[in-house]
């Protein structure tokens, strides 16, 4: 049977949304069962109520956790709180205030009940917390990227970013306490009530977030030369966002395809016949790709507009280390108000052409660990003025220098790319072209492969000594790294590198697998070569 990856949904791979939302309110996780725990990965916990991973108790045990715990931490200011388009969305969100107002903590949500994307509430969390004493956090209810049957809840504190590891894990383990409990400790009101409570208020996050736009990008220059853009929402949360950014600053731009359907039915497939919101997959963005001839730049945002896909005529879809690496050549460039020792953020598994591209600037390279999280001090600080991950997400400071937002923003990457084919007469993958003569052309891949939880545990663990290989593919070890360069975290893994190519394996923190990223400046054959020894090298390791 043919794969159908990249064609339009049929309705056999719809889901039952009535079923899924009988199932948040009706079920009851199994405790006993690790999966039905509540449980924080990089963005929060994420699960469905089919899988009894994702339902009111859960819910309701990690809003009190997080009264419980901002409260702990003095936190007073009030709570915005946000959700994207995904069905199990709004139901959490009604779930929370009814727990958030119960308690009587001040939260704001959307002024027009409509969708908030994730840049849009750390942009939110940072304009309030400029500017008074008491301090606000937020909450956004987001499972990314994932499939429509799937639901999530993150945690930002104060600085507007991904919650570090000490937050959510006292959070996770406070709500699973509750949960043991019978949700005994947790206080509710119903949700007519918690509407009318005086603690709960709303805020214009679309308005707060369009108008302040001119501070981070140079719109007038996309304005002024035409740029015709074609914005894909994919269903999500930024839908309209970019109508009114069209609008608010007079750019040539098409909303794709403004549809709002908890099915996602005009989806195209992803890679494994699924539908995934995923903007850095040919496959999911297949229909946008297809109109790429129409405009200079079309763009994709996941369900919470915090991943950026970009498509240019010349090019096709963009791979993210690419786009990457022409973003930080081109904002260092032209963002002369930048201090001249702040430093490129990258995780440690995004293309080595980054860490020639920072060379070739004159600026330190901060590398660190997978996850958003770990940029928030520097672009707070303003010694990191770009922070990127190889999942396509990304943020960066104002003009002026100061903080844009502390989360992933794939409104304002999308932006850039059209900011950069304005200024420059050449589109982000001309770019990289430019690029790859002048440092030359890597090949990226990232493979599986199977771990037991002991293996994969063991992988955890390694430290540089336990690797004794002196060569890789041909080349010598230049490196063997347990912990990030840029700020000594443990990353949970294993990097090697050699002059020319590096290769990096976590265990995969949903299934029994680990993730093996290599690159090589040397070609498909010598890619091929690296993954062959890596796997080799890691299983030897970790047997």
């Amino acid at each position: 049977m043919a794969n159908r990856a990249g064609t339009v949904a049929q309705p056999s791979d719809l889901i039952d949304v009535s079923a899924l939302l009988d199932a948040y309110f009706d079920v009851v996780p199994d405790l006993s069962d690790p999966a039905q725990r509540v449980a924080f990965g990089t963005s929060g916990h994420r699960g469905s109520s089919l899988k009894s991973s994702f339902n009111e108790g859960h819910i309701a045990a990690i809003t009190q956790a997080i009264v419980e715990y901002r409260a702990g931490q003095g936190i007073t200011g009030p709570l915005f709180m946000g959700r994207d388009t995904h069905a199990l969305s709004e139901p959490a969100q009604n779930t929370a205030l009814e727990v958030l107002a119960a308690n009587n903590v001040a939260v704001q949500i959307d002024a027009r009940g409509a969708y908030t994307p994730t840049p849009a509430l750390s942009h939110a969390i940072l304009a309030y917390n400029g500017t008074r004493t008491d301090q606000a956090d937020g909450i956004v209810i987001t499972p990314s990227h994932n499939p429509p049957a799937d639901g999530g809840f993150k945690y930002n504190p104060p600085h507007g970013g991904p919650a570090d590891s000490d937050a959510t894990n006292w959070i996770a383990s406070r709500a699973n306490e509750l949960l043991e409990d019978g949700l005994r400790g947790v206080k509710r009101i119903p949700t007519a009530q918690a509407l009318q409570a005086s603690s709960v208020s709303t805020y214009d996050f679309l308005q707060h977030y369009v108008e302040d736009l001119p501070n981070v990008l140079n719109l007038e220059a996309i304005r002024s030369s035409g740029v015709r853009i074609g914005a894909d929402p994919m269903g999500g949360a930024a839908v309209d966002y970019w109508g009114a950014i069209g609008e608010r600053h007079n750019l040539d731009l098409t909303v794709v395809n403004p549809t709002v359907d908890p099915q996602w039915a005009f989806m195209t497939l992803d890679w494994d016949e699924k539908i995934r919101m995923d903007c850095s997959s040919r496959f999911a963005m297949a229909s946008l790709i297809e109109k790429a001839g129409s405009f200079d730049i079309s763009t994709g945002n996941d369900a919470d507009a915090d991943r950026h896909g970009i498509v240019t005529p010349d090019g096709g879809l963009m791979n993210p280390n690419h786009y990457l690496a022409v973003a930080i050549d081109y904002l260092y460039r032209n963002r002369p108000q930048w201090r001249s020792d702040a430093m490129v953020g990258k995780t440690l598994v995004s293309s080595s052409i980054i860490d020639r591209v920072a060379a070739d600037l004159g600026r330190t390279l901060e590398e660190v660990p997978v996850g958003f999280k770990w940029f928030v001090p520097g672009l707070m600080s303003g010694q990191v003025a770009f922070g990127g991950e190889e999942s396509a997400g990304a943020s960066f400071l104002r003009h002026d220098g100061s903080t844009w937002s502390t989360d992933k923003d794939g409104i304002l990457l999308a932006l850039l790319a059209s900011e950069i084919t304005a200024v420059s007469g050449r589109t982000p993958s001309e770019q990289y072209e430019g690029l790859t003569q002048r440092f030359g052309a890597p090949v990226y891949a990232r493979i599986d492969a199977a771990a037991t939880r002991q293996q994969k545990t063991a992988l955890g663990k390694l430290s540089p000594s336990d690797v004794t290989a002196t060569t890789l593919a041909g080349e010598e070890i230049t490196a063997r790294l347990t912990e990030a360069p840029g700020n000594g975290a443990a990353i949970g893994g294993l990097k090697v590198t050699t002059e020319n190519a590096w290769f990096a394996a976590r265990p995969s923190g949903t299934e029994d697998v680990y993730k093996i990223y290599a690159e090589s400046f040397l070609g498909e054959d010598h890619l091929k070569l690296v993954q062959e020894e890596a796997k080799a090298l890691v299983d030897g390791v970790i047997a």
